[in-house]
């Protein structure tokens, strides 16, 4: 491949250096040379679960992509020296993804997200980008896959040949079913965006762009999810920063 993607070591996790034009130039190319390889949009609860995970620390490293996807990874990259890291937040990216892949027939299936929602989000991006092929969603148990769940996903991928498989699931879970599944699947690309399937679908309100810009959109999450997300704030937040202090300073 031409493009050649650096990272940056945070906590042992590679994240790439770039920006959503520079994601969508690879990801772009990827999809014209037929290279599969998956993309994991990640900040600092990926790179959290990774510090007691080593096979998720594997997954991510191993991608084709690692997109910082939280500004506290664009710091990092920063301090590096690339002052062209920019956060690649995953509804975003996600969107521009669908936009420009439209007038050149990029195919796209959506797998995940809560009953009915990767339809509803279907119809959304279909108004919102007239000419997008979406030609299958999939909404999965919470559980692994039986056998034979598999094996019809698998015959219905390999007769659909969608370049893009959408996986709306949660971390580090979608990035373990991308990991097992791209080479069992007929696709090119698999992306774990997490919450943009609720997002785009209407579901889930995203925090106002100056609270994203500076870092804070944790904090717009935790009001709106304050069971589910306290946790994942109000103990690797601090973790993540102590970490990240002894990495810089040792």
């Amino acid at each position: 491949m031409s493009l050649s993607i650096p990272r940056v070591n945070v906590l042992g996790v590679g994240i790439s250096v770039l920006n959503l034009r520079s994601a969508g130039d690879a990801i772009a190319e990827a999809i014209t040379q037929h290279r599969k390889g998956y993309i994991c949009v990640t900040g600092v609860h990926g790179v959290s679960e990774a510090q007691h995970d080593p096979a998720f620390k594997d997954i991510l490293n191993q991608s084709f992509l690692t997109t910082p996807d939280g500004v506290p990874m664009v710091w990092c990259g920063k301090k590096e020296g690339h002052r062209e890291m920019k956060r690649v937040y995953g509804p975003d990216l996600m969107l521009q993804v669908l936009e420009e892949g439209t007038a050149s027939g990029v195919k796209h299936y959506f797998y995940g997200g809560r009953e009915d929602v990767a339809l509803m989000l279907k119809e959304k991006l279909e108004a919102r980008f007239p000419g997008l092929l979406i030609n299958g969603c999939y909404c999965p148990p919470f559980r692994d896959l039986h056998p034979e769940e598999t094996q019809a996903l698998c015959d219905e991928i390999r007769e659909l040949k969608p370049d893009i498989i959408w996986v709306g699931l949660s971390t580090p879970k979608q990035e373990r079913f991308m990991a097992k599944y791209l080479p069992l699947l007929d696709t090119t690309l698999m992306f774990g965006v997490g919450a943009a399937f609720d997002s785009h679908a209407g579901l889930l309100p995203q925090a106002p762009g100056w609270m994203q810009r500076t870092g804070l959109e944790w904090f717009y999450r935790l009001l709106k999810e304050p069971k589910r997300l306290w946790k994942r704030y109000l103990v690797n937040n601090p973790l993540f920063i102590s970490r990240i202090l002894l990495q810089w300073t040792g």
